[in-house]
């Protein structure tokens, strides 16, 4: 059993993109103002005139905790979850995977570069993780 994230009409656009392999970010049609967690109305200018862009799925780790209990179904501990400025502005939760927790040598930091990728649960649920970023020329 995996815990599953909340899917409504703000938010169906969204899942809608990572079932295609895209991040998409909430962006208000009348003023341009992009946010996350989308909502139904924009923060900045109060319309309703939802649309979104594509992210670039590129970040920084501005936050970051280990989780090690308790136990969450479908997932082995420990897990690292990360506060994510993305490149667009937006900050966003999520998991970083095949990074050390800490304890097990260097691993995530404030500040590293991580990348989306996508994981497939079932036919109706694919979740955004994210990896450390390599570098190019590094």
């Amino acid at each position: 059993m995996t815990v599953r994230p909340m899917v409504n009409r703000d938010s169906q656009f969204f899942w809608d993109g990572t079932k295609l392999g895209e991040l998409r970010i909430q962006k208000c049609n009348a003023c341009g103002a992009k946010r996350f967690p989308p909502g139904p109305a924009c923060q900045s200018c109060s319309a309703y005139d939802r649309g979104y862009d594509v992210a670039a799925g590129t970040g920084t780790v501005f936050s970051y905790v280990v989780h090690r209990h308790p136990p969450v179904p479908g997932k082995e501990l420990p897990i690292v979850i990360a506060l994510i400025d993305l490149d667009e502005g937006v900050r966003m939760l999520g998991e970083v995977v095949d990074v050390a927790d800490g304890d097990n040598g260097p691993g995530i930091e404030i500040g590293m570069p991580l990348r989306v990728d996508f994981r497939e649960i079932d036919d109706d649920l694919t979740l955004p993780i994210w990896r450390a970023s390599v570098e190019e020329g590094a």
